[in-house]
């Protein structure tokens, strides 16, 4: 019998890439993907991209999504709160793993640790410690596609947001960027491949720059109109 798992899902790169590769393994049952959305903008958090397109993935991926929401001024406690209540209730129905998509980020590992820790849970990471310029060229490889919703400019050029990830963004990628973006570089949202039954349809609308840094292509449904 496979062990029943929550898994944190961002929308993105590497929360496909590690979903694909747990369930490659036969040995786990995602039961949910539980994504942090802020209220009023209903965009998952720090990636900026529509709840819409979110449900979308989900229903196209065949795994329901959890949404735990937070405040447009979160602070670090309250989303501690949130997330202690919603791991509570999973905890409560005998599933005791979380899933992550981080790569090598050894002090984001140990906060998630120690949280699950207090809920008497653990974490599992099945991309940790992968090197990130194998696991970026794999993702296109699969015949997985993203593209990039957020990009932090005080690294890297706000031109960045809204390409697709493929083989030529990660050769325009500047020295010191990592490929998978796991320092917080970029974020991007996942739209098609393997684990997807169909393609996610969806347009590009306005850029907008948030707090004088992070610059976001806002991703529209398909049949949405440009505003």
């Amino acid at each position: 019998m496979k062990e029943k798992v929550v898994f944190t899902w961002s929308g993105g790169k590497d929360s496909a890439m590690a979903l694909y590769e747990l369930q490659q393994s036969q040995t786990y049952e995602v039961v949910a993907l539980m994504t942090t959305v802020t209220q009023g903008y209903d965009r998952i958090s720090m990636h900026g991209v529509r709840v819409s397109l979110l449900d979308m993935q989900a229903a196209s991926i065949g795994i329901p999504v959890d949404k735990v929401y937070i405040s447009q001024t979160s602070s670090n406690e309250e989303y501690e709160s949130n997330m202690k209540e919603r791991l509570a209730y999973y905890r409560q129905q005998g599933i005791s793993t979380v899933v992550f998509g981080d790569i090598f980020l050894e002090d984001l590992r140990r906060y998630r640790e120690g949280n699950l820790a207090k809920a008497g849970m653990k974490a599992l990471f099945p991309l940790w410690k992968r090197n990130t310029a194998e696991l970026a060229r794999a993702f296109i490889g699969l015949g997985f596609q993203s593209v990039i919703t957020c990009v932090d400019t005080s690294v890297l050029d706000k031109e960045f947001s809204g390409r697709d990830y493929d083989q030529r963004f990660l050769s325009d990628l500047p020295p010191g960027i990592d490929p998978c973006g796991e320092n917080g570089e970029f974020h991007s949202f996942a739209y098609a491949g393997p684990l997807f039954q169909n393609e996610i349809p969806f347009s590009k609308g306005a850029c907008v720059v948030r707090d004088n840094r992070f610059f976001y292509c806002d991703l529209l449904e398909k049949a949405a109109v440009r505003q």
